[in-house]
Parts: C-alpha cells; structure tokens; sequence
C-alpha cells in the first residue's frame, strides 16, 4: 500500500505491518489501521510513529515506557484486551504517546492510556489505566538526555 504522509512524506506500507485497531484509539474511533514507522533517516531507537492508513495527515509519536519507567507495569482488567485476541507475553507489545510542544523540556508520555499491541495477530487496543499511580503527562525530556549521556559514555 502506497501513502503519502504529513511526517515522512510518501511512503509503501506492506500489508503485514499493518495493526488494526478494533475501536479505534482514543479520540479517534474511526481510525483503525496504522502501520508502526520507524524514522530511520533521524535513526532514533526511541521515538517511533504510529501511523494512520485511512488518514495520511494522523501520525502520532510513541515510545517504550519501560525506557522512561523501568518499573511501568500496569494492571489492566482482561475485559478491555479480549477484542485483540489471545495475549501471549512474548508477543505482547505496550507503546505509549509522546507529546512534544513547543517547548521541548515540556515534553510527556502518557503512561494511563497504554497502547497493547498483539503482534502475532496485528491486533491493538488504547486503555485507560485505573488509579493514580500513572501520569497522563508524566515528563521525560530529563529521562531522555540522562540516557543519552550514558549510552555516550
């Protein structure tokens, strides 16, 4: 499939990277199929896109939280996750979005809205996360420098 897009202009998305969404993500229930981009030209590990397939102009940031909070495990009720199939550990994969305004030391990862992935079946589904102990804007522009410091070293 042939896109083009806002952020890495015109692109081929091969029918097996595609992630549907059953309910759409957040927001924006209508759009459920994304592909997961990588920027290789700015070859960052970190940063990645999820990129609409049925809206070329909608791509948002999203990271690994375990990069910004080792100790990320939230308990989320199995109700929320049956519609994206059978979850092995294996093939669990859990994104989060990155907000980067303006003025970048503002920059945040929502940690209570988890994006789960079923990469075997190419199934997703965005949850709230209950309770208080994840942040919806919990900032990470410190985090990321203090890792890039290190893997420099």
């Amino acid at each position: 499939m042939q896109i083009t897009t806002r952020v890495f202009g015109e692109i081929t998305i091969d029918d097996e990277k595609t992630i549907h969404f059953p309910s759409g993500i957040i927001g924006f229930p209508e759009l459920q199929d994304f592909a997961l981009i990588h920027d290789e030209e700015k070859s960052t590990d970190t940063i990645h896109w999820l990129q609409s397939l049925q809206e070329p102009a909608f791509a948002m940031p999203v990271m690994d939280p375990l990069i910004v909070r080792p100790d990320y495990n939230p308990e989320v009720d199995d109700e929320l996750l049956k519609n994206i199939g059978d979850l092995q550990p294996e093939e669990l994969l859990v994104m989060v979005t990155v907000t980067v305004p303006k003025d970048i030391k503002q920059m945040s990862v929502n940690l209570k809205g988890p994006i789960v992935i079923n990469a075997a079946q190419r199934l997703a589904t965005q949850v709230i996360v209950e309770g208080d102990e994840y942040l919806v804007k919990f900032p990470i522009y410190d985090i990321l420098n203090a890792n890039k410091k290190k893997a420099g070293e």
